[in-house]
């Protein structure tokens, strides 16, 4: 009865192993790390106009923060870069109906969005800042001061800067903008009163236009970006954090983040 009872339990142990290892060969057979490299091809998402992070050059290739750790990420795994420029709205939509296989493209961890998606490890940490009309400098000092229906706020369709307007500043009169370039314009052109937007983008576009705008340069929200993918795919997850990891620890992520955020040079190359 003993030697019965033992072979049940090894039998058992047995198949319990074979599901497990049948389960762990599923995942990696459907995993899109698995058809990247079949296909020899990483298909990135992002939209093209975030300074510095992505953005159109003058010759018509895309260029930017995002673009270059992309073309990293397919490098290391031996695979063609491919960019997917696609409109912000539709930017979660075209990752899950597999128009790409990854997005990296500045977008803030949240938990609403980690409802569709899953996000690898931060890889960079932004918050919100304010561009203002000239002749509110010394006038308005924080976003506190913009709780007013007095004054006119823009901020981009969709984004942080969106939600951050209407949660920390409600009284103001919101408008709403496909793009940021056109926010921080109607604030140039004094038709809004400040714009809520990314500090890196709020940084570049007031250095282009120092009389025309005044960024209140202290960020006033903490933003980590990641890059989302799919979810129910714990292998690709497992690599895009692998490499974080390892570009942040062997000056790689160092010498990226130095071409885009501490030199300005590329900036006559944009589009």
């Amino acid at each position: 009865m003993k030697y019965i009872n033992k072979s049940i339990v090894l039998f058992l142990t047995f198949v319990a192993s074979m599901s497990v290892y049948a389960g762990s060969s599923k995942l990696w057979d459907e995993s899109t790390l698995n058809k990247v490299i079949t296909n020899n091809e990483l298909r990135v998402c992002f939209e093209a106009g975030y300074m510095p992070f992505e953005m159109k050059a003058k010759n018509g290739d895309y260029m930017g923060f995002d673009i270059d750790i992309a073309k990293h990420l397919a490098k290391s795994m031996g695979v063609k870069h491919t960019p997917v420029n696609t409109a912000w709205d539709g930017i979660i939509p075209a990752l899950l109906t597999d128009k790409c296989d990854i997005l990296i493209g500045g977008m803030t961890i949240t938990s609403q969005r980690n409802l569709k998606v899953n996000f690898a490890d931060t890889y960079i940490v932004v918050g919100q800042s304010l561009l203002i009309k000239p002749s509110l400098a010394g006038v308005i000092n924080s976003y506190k001061d913009l709780n007013d229906p007095k004054y006119t706020v823009a901020a981009k369709l969709g984004t942080t800067g969106e939600i951050s307007a209407k949660k920390l500043i409600p009284k103001a009169t919101i408008q709403l903008f496909e793009s940021e370039a056109e926010g921080a314009l109607e604030v140039a052109n004094g038709n809004a009163d400040a714009l809520v937007y990314d500090f890196p983008s709020n940084a570049i576009f007031s250095s282009q236009n120092k009389d025309r705008v005044v960024h209140l340069d202290k960020a006033f929200t903490y933003e980590p970006l990641g890059w989302a993918i799919r979810k129910g795919d714990p292998d690709f997850l497992n690599y895009l954090n692998t490499y974080l990891r390892q570009i942040k620890g062997d000056g790689t992520y160092e010498r990226i983040y130095n071409k885009w955020f501490n030199d300005d040079s590329w900036l006559k190359k944009v589009q």
